[in-house]
């Protein structure tokens, strides 16, 4: 049960593309936080204007507060699952670490955390992808 050098360092050879990833799912956690921080200010200019309208122009406000909301939501989740993916993918790092460490075999373990986290992606950046559609078929639709 002796761990060799060349055990670590070749886990750390195969850590070096888990660690690109964390960086591509930080910078995905980034735009989607500076995505909400937007959708956050334009909802106050929007609650502002509803809080002074009572008439048929408060409608239309309602509709875009709703609109924000929902593209909010959206966004949120996505968060959740990039922050989802990417502990994930620590833990890929930390169990090929322990693997080699202590000689054992988490090869699967391993193997499952990783798809686990490749899904978590996925689903980060088709609620990405949502927000940013329902975002230009919102900005179409309100220019008229």
């Amino acid at each position: 049960m002796e761990t060799h050098l060349s055990d670590i360092t070749r886990v750390i050879q195969l850590s070096v593309a888990p660690a690109f990833l964390l960086v591509a799912m930080g910078t995905l956690i980034t735009i989607l936080s500076n995505r909400l921080g937007r959708i956050v200010d334009r909802r106050r200019v929007v609650h502002e204007r509803l809080c002074a309208l009572m008439d048929g122009s408060a409608a239309e406000q309602q509709q875009e507060m709703t609109q924000l909301i929902r593209r909010g939501n959206l966004i949120y989740f996505a968060i959740l699952c990039a922050v989802l993916g990417a502990l994930l993918v620590c833990l890929v790092v930390a169990g090929a670490f322990l693997g080699a460490l202590l000689s054992v075999e988490l090869a699967q373990v391993v193997a499952g955390l990783f798809v686990l986290a490749m899904v978590a992606m996925v689903v980060a950046w088709s609620l990405f992808l949502s927000e940013v559609s329902l975002a230009v078929w919102a900005g179409t639709h309100n220019r008229r």
